[in-house]
């Protein structure tokens, strides 16, 4: 055995194959997969092997497209069978909350290159056979869906690996992941020691293992699952001779995923009596193995699959599957370069690998070797968790996502288990005061607060929902009087030291502040795109304040300390500085009737240290609501003490507290983008807009400058624009489709409605050609086509008199 390679992969499933070949695909032939027992063990082996397109993430969505059209591929390439069978499948939809989530999907669909199709009942009798219609109200077609061969499609990755220069290494079981002073890693194997420069943790069951090795803790979970095959099924026999093969059908309701078998049926389930596997750690000597059948857990699933496919219960089972497979707390995979820990990287949670696992080692190559991914990987980016995450969160959460695998996903739904995790001091004065609580990184933010008669609980809706109206009432209270929120939910950095400013003027595109100032700035990756939209403050020359989105701050760090140089130091200081936003027209008299300094000459953009009432604060004059405003931090221990002081000097003004549904319609009066949203590693600076904040004048080489300066030299074929939108009652919610002459020729990025101007609105991308004020298109929002005008002009404050004033 060899003992010293550039990656070693640990881990010989679906996962850990596919890792390996992308690394040869990119041209890393010096690469190792290290596999304990044989490659498929674990999970892989005993999958149902079905792949399917539709994910709630337009991303991983994408990505399990890719996955499947790879298929082929691997089979050319090694000459060896994946046992491909695509059949096409069928989403059913019982209700109208189903079949709108099936139709916003397959609008998404349209632009992505995807040939979905929502079909009829009678279209689904036709294309599915095998299924009982009644009560259904029509499902979404994919011809992609199909089945596979799960030992054999791991057995072509590997042998494409091989061919490409891996080595494969099974029955080599790692033992211990020591890490050396300049960042490689010793791989201890009951073989000997491999002396590699990345470590990828591939481990699937094991994962949370062969993470301990390095001391890191990966928030996944095994969860039993149980699926059937059937004796031979009549009507199947009588498809097969006419040379059909039935397609996959889903059954969201009935909680399963059903499948021809040989000439029966497989049908597997997703029930509500789960149970969690491995609590306390996957043994080392499980491997090929099996769970004890346990049909008292889905028993009434079953009753449920005996009804919508009549034929199932006239069939004998023929084998039982019951094994684990691992799930992170929201469902996606754990991908990428572990925060914090050097030369380590994540390629396990991947819960679908036959769906998922070709995309998820297509990103792990390309951040390994490019330095980057070709598209936004947050959605299953291992950074998306902090180091506030424990095993006592994770379990139920995985039990959580288990059972809402078929759920709908709702845009405004928000999830129970696990609740509440983290809070601030505010956290009962706010629920005395009528919170409804949402969550943002395990922190509990409020969406509104309830008054009088409006609902404590929003109930979830892809259209307008039953919190409309306090939303506006919140909405109202901003721009008439103030409003009054926490600023728990922004990401907080330091910067100090004496090159604190030369190591901000590098990492940030835009213009570092002089003191007492603030700027605004993207953080661009080397390749140019978005990787950060952050608020820059110069407290002094050698003390500097960011702040950016709460939820980014693993993978915000990440990125910090890998460009960290001596002269600096940064640290996260996101839960140690917490305060308040005031906004609205009588902003500025609250704030100076709770201090003695003359606020009056403070500028918009002004960072100053302010006593206000008998707390220390840094105040700064900037509102993401695009009104007069201010920021209010200060010391979590003394923000109860602050809120008194605010609230009792901004209650004769009107003073009103608004959540994050108010938040976001007042941000739209100003068109103003958001993070993921409208900036992120999916578009360019110029292409959102996000340009105008870079600072070309700088005497600064900053990261990804070259790449934004030919974007600029050339411009961008596309550019974020606004609309007004004839809605009804639902409006733009993410990547519904723009219609422009009976085609699509653009996307949306976010929408919601203004309160304010009472107008519905949405920002999205069109081509530069076509953009012109009050061009009118069509937006598809679940299935209707919406007119919609552009318009460059924000609705609220055009000439930001207010703002500035």
């Amino acid at each position: 055995m060899q003992t010293t390679t550039r990656v070693a992969v640990i881990g010989g499933g679906v996962v850990g194959a596919s890792v390996l070949y992308h690394l040869t695909k990119l041209g890393w032939s010096d690469v190792m997969l290290l596999e304990r027992s044989e490659l498929t063990s674990g999970s892989t082996w005993h999958a149902a092997g079905g792949f399917h397109t539709l994910n709630g993430d337009t991303n991983m969505a994408a990505l399990q497209g890719y996955t499947i059209k790879l298929y082929k591929e691997l089979e050319e390439i090694t000459g060896m069978s994946c046992g491909l069978h695509h059949v096409g499948g069928v989403t059913l939809a019982e209700d109208q909350d189903r079949f709108d989530m099936l139709v916003a999907e397959r609008a998404k669909h349209r632009f992505m290159g995807l040939e979905t199709e929502i079909v009829t009942p009678d279209e689904i009798k036709k294309i599915a056979p095998v299924t009982n219609v009644e009560g259904i109200v029509g499902g979404l077609y994919d011809p992609l869906d199909g089945h596979l061969d799960p030992s054999g499609t791991t057995h072509a990755y590997a042998r494409a690996a091989r061919m490409g220069g891996a080595t494969i290494e099974t029955h080599t079981m790692v033992q211990e992941t020591n890490q050396r002073a300049d960042g490689t890693w010793d791989v201890v194997t009951d073989k000997g020691t491999i002396h590699a420069e990345h470590v990828v943790n591939a481990g699937g069951l094991w994962a949370r293992e062969v993470g301990a090795m390095a001391g890191i803790y990966f928030p996944l979970h095994p969860m039993e699952h149980q699926y059937l095959v059937t004796e031979d099924v009549p009507m199947i026999v009588e498809m097969m001779k006419d040379g059909h093969e039935h397609p996959h059908v889903m059954d969201p309701a009935g909680e399963s995923y059903l499948r021809q078998e040989g000439k029966g049926l497989c049908i597997g389930f997703y029930e509500q009596k789960c149970r969690p596997w491995a609590v306390d750690g996957t043994s080392w000597s499980f491997g090929q193995d099996l769970l004890q059948d346990d049909f008292d857990k889905i028993e009434d699933s079953i009753t449920l699959a005996y009804n919508r496919f009549p034929d199932l219960e006239r069939a004998g089972v023929k084998n039982v599957i019951h094994g684990p497979f691992t799930f992170a707390p929201d469902g996606n995979p754990l991908v990428g370069p572990v925060p914090g820990v050097r030369n380590y990287w994540s390629a396990c949670g991947v819960m679908a690998g036959f769906s998922q696992g070709g995309g998820v080692g297509l990103m792990l190559a390309q951040w390994m070797v490019e330095g980057e991914t070709e598209r936004d990987t947050f959605a299953m980016d291992v950074a998306r968790f902090g180091d506030w995450i424990s095993p006592g969160y994770t379990l139920p959460k995985v039990i959580e996502n288990y059972q809402k695998r078929f759920s709908v996903a709702y845009p405004n739904e928000e999830l129970p288990a696990a609740r509440p995790n983290r809070t601030t001091p505010m956290y009962d004065i706010f629920s005395d005061m009528g919170a409804v609580w949402g969550q943002q990184y395990g922190l509990e933010v409020p969406n509104y607060f309830a008054q009088g008669n409006e609902p404590t609980y929003e109930t979830p809706s892809f259209r307008r929902s039953d919190a409309f109206e306090a939303t506006a009432r919140e909405v109202q209270a901003v721009r008439g009087a103030v409003g009054i929120n926490e600023v728990h939910n922004f990401g907080k950095y330091r910067v100090t030291g004496p090159r604190a400013r030369v190591w901000l003027d590098r990492v940030m595109a835009g213009r570092v502040p002089q003191q007492g100032r603030i700027s605004l700035t993207p953080m661009l990756s080397p390749k140019g795109k978005p990787i950060g939209d952050f608020t820059m403050s110069c407290l002094s020359e050698e003390e500097f304040q960011l702040t950016a989105s709460y939820g980014a701050q693993a993978f915000h760090m990440r990125h910090f300390l890998n460009e960290a140089e001596d002269g600096m130091y940064i640290e996260n200081i996101t839960d140690r500085l917490n305060g308040f936003q005031i906004a609205g027209p009588k902003a500025r008299e609250v704030l100076q009737d709770c201090t003695r300094t003359d606020i009056s000459e403070m500028k918009f953009l002004d960072v100053w240290s302010i006593t206000v009432g008998m707390t220390d604060c840094i105040v700064q004059r900037v509102s993401y609501t695009g009104d007069l405003g201010f920021e209010i931090y200060c010391d979590p221990m003394a923000q109860r003490q602050l809120w008194a002081t605010l609230w009792a000097a901004g209650r004769p003004h009107g003073m009103t507290p608004f959540g994050m549904r108010a938040m976001m319609s007042l941000r739209l009066d100003k068109f103003f983008g958001g993070w993921l949203l409208e900036f992120g590693p999916d578009y360019t600076a110029a292409e959102t807009g996000l340009v105008r904040f870079i600072s070309w004048k700088k005497n600064t080489a900053f990261i990804g400058r070259d790449a934004a300066e030919m974007e600029r030299a050339k411009g961008p074929s596309r550019k974020l624009c606004a609309f007004v939108v004839e809605a009804t009652d639902a409006d733009v919610q993410a990547y519904e489709p723009i219609w422009l002459d009976g085609e699509v020729v653009g996307f949306c990025t976010s929408g919601g409605y203004s309160h304010h101007a009472q107008l519905s609105v949405a920002q999205g991308f069109l081509p530069v050609e076509r953009i012109i004020e009050g061009l009118e298109v069509e937006i598809e929002i679940l299935g209707q086509m919406c007119k919609a005008r552009l318009v460059t002009e924000p609705l609220f404050d055009p000439d930001g008199a207010r703002m500035r004033g």
